[in-house]
C-alpha cells in the first residue's frame, strides 16, 4: 500500500512583509484553531431501524451488456 505523506501547508504573505515573531503568532493562531476544529469533528453514527436491519436487500439491476439468453444471434 502506497501511503501519501501530509501536504505541508502553504502559506504566502500577499501584501507588506512580516517579521519572524508576527509570522508565529499566526502559525500559533491557525494551529490552535486548527486544533480545535478537529477535536469537535466527529462524525455522527448513521440511525439504522430495525426495518432496515431486518429487510431483505434489493436485487442487483439487469445488466445490459449480456445479451437475452447469453447468446445473440
Amino acid at each position: 500500500m502506497s501511503e501519501t505523506a501530509p501536504q505541508e501547508p502553504e502559506i504566502r504573505i500577499v501584501r507588506g512583509t512580516a517579521d519572524e515573531e508576527e509570522l508565529a503568532a499566526l502559525i500559533a493562531v491557525v494551529t490552535d484553531s486548527y486544533a480545535r476544529e478537529a477535536e469537535s469533528a466527529v462524525a455522527e453514527a448513521p440511525q439504522v431501524s430495525a426495518w432496515q436491519r431486518t429487510r431483505r436487500p434489493l436485487r442487483q439491476p439487469l445488466r445490459r451488456d449480456i445479451p437475452w439468453g447469453r447468446y445473440s444471434g
